[in-house]
């Protein structure tokens, strides 16, 4: 087509690029566009066919239209692949600039391609680059059959009508490509509501192989999860799906392994072609001929694959491993929920089994202490029938201890559990002890509170049957007690000159056992005396190196006896203390006793004394077997024995008498010990004050 003469030119020129840049303004299809551009320069420069190529920003081919005459030839972007890497394109794409060429026989840049064998001969051509924003979009390359039928003015017309196409070319590329993430950001929303709208794993598989299938349109899905140190194919879906069901992958073989190994998906066009597969890839056999392996994913970590063989329409869309690796991402989410989801289930299960088939009786309150499930054992217990129980408080069935739960159980928000002592009311008016737990539980996935309570109603008889029993040595022996001594004393009165040395000796150990079995009495009445919440009440300044001195020298005798070592680790000046003299001396003499008891042979025992602020910091450390952890926090109760390897006489009741006197005069007391390495017992008095050290000083 001849353009018209100086002085129309311009004119044409102007209104032919306002009438493409119309044209092309009016589509947003990069097909569409790239349709447009093609008519209308065939229509306004001439020539037999027109071909567009689009590039992405990494110059490779996207997507290709090519006209003869007025018909359309699509996917053509393999077939101008050659050309655009070595004929007349890819030279325009190199130096992005337009290039005529009159006779295509003569330049070795045109190159024939396998599809143009029918039009062999010397032609004409154009070729320009499509920039938008200095950024190369496409090429576009126009053909003549004739040579030197165009001229350098068509070239011109040309690129300026590749100006104005590229910027369209641009924004329908861009369109397309929005588009495209719009479908995948659909396929993915669609596959999440549906993954999602069950929590059964059986349910959840066959959730996503249906959206995997449906999204990618193909033959067959799979779906494996990584089971020690294999993938085990759990379910599948489509073609040959029952033999792939409990297929196992070894981890790192094949085109599988790779997937779970780097955690990025794989698609492979064609599988006769990849070098890299294995035969335990190929899960549908010898019918796999395309594969998209996509890592299924759940907390940055891979924890199965999800496979899809064989598209339907005969190769993955672009936007295929995208989508794939997408509704991977979704199903490891959705499949860790549902293995959460069961193993909640599980739990509730074992919670309930345990909550029935419990020898303790277990109610569980809401927060306004309304019993809404009570087991066995509760109805047992009380009396009450299950429908009962439901009908009550927690209040009507025992004697709540406010101040320990709080008045709205406030202080059972928290995970600890509270325990206290109390009475429980049964069906036929009648009461028995109990000892009550509570703590905050979830109960059929509601925020509940469990009611353990315990029948102690042996314990408190055996607890009864043991103060009496205390009572009863203490009052039986205190009279015939001081009997005893004040015999022992006539008679050391008694004894004649020549004999007294060897009497007195007898006397002495006589005198010293009954010293024992007073202290033993005396530690009874305590113990009973200060469990009840009594007071120390005889409590004066004593000065506490004497009292530490005057108690070694009275163990002495029988530590010496024992072929011990008594070791002396005290200052030469401690403060004086506020006590009752006569118990933190029982306190320090049993602590020594306790440790010459325990300790060997030639086993060196040491006492010793310092003063803190406020405080004298007393210890007595031996050479004994030491006291196992799991034991350390409960030697200081009633009637316990430390467990050692020989059998050691006693009643359990020399440590508990230390606790608690210790306690009574604000004190600490505790054990430090290591199994084999021996132990050592601290305990803690307080120093007098200044006006207790005046009162005393005016006595």
């Amino acid at each position: 087509m001849a353009l018209p003469q100086e002085p129309d030119r311009t004119r044409a020129l102007l209104e032919l690029l306002y009438h493409v840049s119309r044209e092309l303004a009016t589509a947003l299809d990069l097909r569409t566009v790239l349709q447009r551009v093609l008519y209308e320069t065939l229509q306004n420069v001439g020539g037999e066919r027109c071909s567009i190529v689009v590039l992405d920003d990494a110059g490779k081919a996207v997507d290709a239209t090519i006209v003869y005459g007025t018909k359309i030839h699509e996917h053509t972007t393999q077939q101008m692949r050659e050309t655009m890497e070595r004929g007349l394109a890819g030279w325009v794409i190199q130096h992005r600039k337009g290039v005529y060429v009159p006779d295509t026989g003569k330049d070795e840049r045109w190159l024939i391609r396998p599809d143009d064998t029918d039009r062999l001969g010397s032609k004409s051509a154009i070729c320009v680059p499509l920039l938008a924003r200095e950024k190369l979009v496409g090429v576009m390359t126009l053909v003549h059959t004739k040579p030197n039928s165009f001229t350098s003015e068509q070239l011109d017309l040309v690129q300026a009508i590749a100006d104005q196409a590229g910027i369209a070319v641009l924004n329908a590329r861009l369109y397309t490509e929005s588009q495209r993430q719009a479908r995948v950001m659909t396929a993915l929303a669609e596959g999440a509501a549906a993954m999602n709208a069950s929590l059964r794993m059986d349910d959840v598989y066959q959730r996503i192989l249906i959206q995997t299938m449906q999204a990618l349109q193909v033959e067959t899905v799979a779906l494996g999860m990584i089971e020690g140190d294999h993938i085990v194919f759990r379910t599948a879906a489509g073609h040959n799906a029952g033999n792939i069901l409990g297929r196992t992958i070894e981890l790192g073989v094949g085109v599988t392994g790779t997937v779970t190994r780097e955690g990025r998906g794989v698609v492979m066009a064609d599988t006769d072609r990849e070098r890299h597969i294995h035969e335990a890839d190929r899960l549908a056999g010898e019918g796999t001929r395309a594969l998209l392996i996509a890592p299924i994913q759940s907390q940055g970590r891979v924890i199965g694959v999800l496979e899809a063989i064989n598209p339907i329409a005969g190769a993955f869309d672009p936007d295929a491993l995208l989508v794939m690796t997408g509704i991977g991402g979704l199903a490891g989410t959705t499949i860790q929920n549902a293995q959460l989801f069961e193993r909640l289930q599980a739990a509730h299960k074992r919670y309930r089994d345990l909550f029935e088939e419990s020898i303790d009786p277990i109610v569980i309150t809401d927060w306004e202490g309304r019993i809404i499930e009570a087991n066995r054992q509760a109805s047992l217990l009380s009396g009450y029938t299950r429908e009962e129980l439901q009908n009550m408080t927690i209040d009507q069935l025992h004697e709540v201890n406010w101040s320990k739960t709080g008045m709205e159980f406030e202080f059972l928000r928290g995970d600890q559990m509270i325990s206290y002592e109390s009475s429980l009311h049964k069906q036929d008016e009648a009461h028995i002890s109990a000892e009550v737990h509570a703590r905050r539980v979830e109960f059929d996935s509601t925020d509940s509170i469990q009611w353990i309570l315990r029948d102690i109603t042996k314990r408190k008889e055996l607890d009864n049957l043991r103060e009496d029993l205390t009572s009863m040595i203490y009052h039986d022996l205190r009279s015939p007690l001081a009997n005893i001594v004040s015999s022992l004393d006539v008679i050391a009165t008694m004894v004649p000159e020549q004999e007294r040395a060897t009497v007195l000796s007898i006397l002495k150990i006589a005198e010293n056992s009954t010293d024992r079995i007073q202290r033993l009495v005396s530690s009874l009445l305590d113990v009973s005396r200060l469990e009840s919440g009594q007071p120390v009440t005889d409590q004066t300044v004593v000065d506490a190196l004497a009292l530490t001195q005057n108690t070694l020298q009275d163990v002495a005798p029988s530590i010496k006896g024992r072929r011990q070592i008594l070791i002396e680790n005290l200052p030469s000046e401690l403060p004086r203390i506020w006590v009752d003299e006569d118990m933190a001396r029982r306190v320090l003499i049993n602590l020594i006793e306790n440790s010459s008891k325990y300790s060997p042979s030639e086993g060196k025992i040491e006492v010793g004394a310092q003063a803190e602020e406020g405080w004298v910091h007393f210890w007595v450390k031996d050479e004994g077997s030491g006291i196992p952890l799991s034991e350390q926090d409960h030697i200081f109760d009633k009637f316990t024995r430390i467990r050692g390897k020989g059998k050691v006489g006693g009643l359990g009741i020399g440590l508990a008498f230390c606790r608690l006197a210790v306690q009574g005069h604000g004190g600490r007391i505790w054990v430090e010990s290591d199994t084999g390495k021996g132990s050592t017992f601290h305990f803690t008095l307080p120093t007098a004050t200044r006006e207790q050290l005046e009162v005393d000083a005016t006595e």
